[in-house]
């Protein structure tokens, strides 16, 4: 008996007894393999994510007072605002990037440039348009819990869809 007809007649006699035939079919292997994709895809994400944040924090550690307190409670706002956006550097400042890896907004230490202020800003991606002009960075000397809840509001509006 060839091998094909031996998987014929075996496929044909648990077919007539009502058994079914023993292993996975074709389609949950494939669907088996696409899951087997996603989890890699996913930890893929999660492990650039928790180095983005290491870097990020790695920074923020680096800073000064008062800047070091403002940028830890700002990461901590933006965490909590948008936890869709993934923490990075970006020219050696924290920032926090969409899905596609763009940059959403960042804060720049006052020391960083010899500033008077620390500035926190949000690039052309955020969603804050308002009329024909408005705000896209802001100095800061501290914060408040006012200033808190405006930052954490604009983070969530600046991630908002449409």
């Amino acid at each position: 008996m060839s091998p094909k007809k031996d998987t014929q007649e075996s496929v044909k006699s648990t077919t007539a007894t009502g058994k079914k035939p023993k292993g996975f079919t074709d389609e949950e292997r494939a669907a088996m393999k696409e899951r087997a994709r996603e989890l890699k895809a996913e930890a893929s994400a999660n492990k650039n994510k928790a180095e983005g944040e290491n870097a990020v924090l790695a920074k923020i550690a680096e800073m000064p007072e008062p800047d070091h307190a403002m940028a830890e409670r700002l990461h901590a706002i933006i965490k909590a605002s948008a936890p869709s956006l993934s923490p990075k550097t970006w020219y050696g400042m924290p920032a926090y990037a969409n899905k596609d890896g763009k940059i959403v907004c960042f804060f720049q230490s006052a020391q960083k440039f010899n500033a008077r202020y620390a500035t926190f800003g949000f690039n052309d991606v955020a969603n804050l348009d308002e009329g024909a002009m408005w705000p896209t960075s802001f100095a800061l000397k501290e914060l408040t819990a006012a200033e808190e809840a405006k930052i954490g509001a604009l983070v969530k509006k600046a991630v908002a869809e449409g």
